[in-house]
């Protein structure tokens, strides 16, 4: 489904997201009266009523964090100061403080622990900008790498995303007035996609961590074998067979990459796994697996910027290596 200009999704959803949390709130009792009498009816603990908790607070914090940027918006002169430096900073300290609050939520209801083992990028390469290559798989992957970056290690993360993504009016909102992209994953569209990913990787500063997640989204064994075919179809065989040697990622598209290496060559890389939510690949799992009770891992890895390759080719060989590792640790890890 196309997405509606943004006028429209601004005059439409946002205030319809506000409305339709006042109305879920002030009927809450009789929505929990439901869910508590479906309770025994549906295996799990308590499935219904989690389910019901889970999706109330969402849009309770949607609702918030719009209320929060419609102030921000008329502190900013009616948007007109926005693209400020202390208003960027006010955006990026909002959305730390409501991922916080949304973890801390995730940590409680659904029982997840997030760990992180190995490199800090604040002090792997301080005083650098990073760019952060991510594998793609699992239900909110995004949110806890961008809470980690945010909130963990003080960056102001620079982030490439599916266009789809803008449904949601707070994350439409809040991320369309920070520097960072929405892209429409088509292959029509590919050298458009790269120039505006070079585009947004120029300029980095200290603090900066541009992220990109190289996969174009979460992995399923049916988009890897598309993946590993499209490689074929375009005669890039050797890449094919390397693909077929991952189980558990997706062969990365290095265009991204290879265009923000070259808009910031001074900046360290840091490539990043996870695993833990990787199986729950659609609703029915989500739904089967709550109340979740999961260990999140996310491996970091660092690379300075003397020891990136230089080539192209070598830059995307390198890239497919370090894809081959990140394979190898989900399947250790897993």
């Amino acid at each position: 489904m196309p997405l509606p200009p943004r006028w429209l999704r601004r005059l439409l959803f946002a205030p319809a997201v506000v409305l339709l949390a006042f109305l879920v709130v002030t009927t809450l009792p009789v929505w929990a009266l439901l869910a508590a009498a479906a309770s025994p009816l549906v295996p799990g603990r308590l499935r219904p009523l989690r389910l019901l908790w889970i999706g109330c607070f969402y849009l309770v914090w949607d609702a918030a964090a719009l209320l929060a940027l419609f102030v921000l918006w008329v502190g900013s002169g009616f948007g007109w100061r926005t693209r400020s430096p202390a208003f960027q900073r006010a955006h990026y300290v909002l959305a730390g403080w409501f991922l916080r609050v949304l973890f801390w939520q995730a940590r409680w209801t659904l029982r997840l622990r997030i760990d992180v083992v190995g490199t800090d990028p604040d002090t792997a390469l301080p005083g650098r900008p990073e760019l952060v290559l991510c594998r793609h798989a699992g239900p909110g992957d995004s949110f806890i790498l961008i809470h980690g970056l945010v909130n963990w290690f003080n960056r102001e993360p620079r982030i490439v995303l599916k266009d789809s993504l803008q449904w949601d009016p707070a994350v439409d909102v809040l991320l369309n007035r920070l520097p960072n992209r929405f892209i429409a994953p088509t292959p029509e569209r590919g050298e458009e996609t790269v120039r505006q990913v070079g585009h947004l990787a120029k300029g980095l500063d200290d603090n900066d961590a541009f992220v990109i997640f190289p996969e174009g989204g979460n992995f399923t064994p049916r988009r890897r074998l598309r993946a590993i075919a499209r490689l074929r179809s375009l005669g890039l065989e050797r890449m094919a067979l390397r693909a077929e040697r991952m189980r558990h990622v997706l062969a990365p598209q290095p265009g991204g990459m290879l265009a923000a290496l070259d808009a910031a060559p001074d900046a360290g890389v840091i490539f990043v796994a996870h695993t833990g939510l990787d199986r729950m690949l659609t609703v029915a799992d989500v739904w089967r697996e709550l109340p979740m009770d999961k260990r999140i891992v996310m491996r970091f890895w660092s690379v300075p910027p003397e020891d990136v390759p230089t080539g192209r080719q070598q830059r995307i060989d390198w890239l497919f290596d370090w894809w081959a590792q990140i394979d190898s640790w989900i399947a250790a890890n897993r």
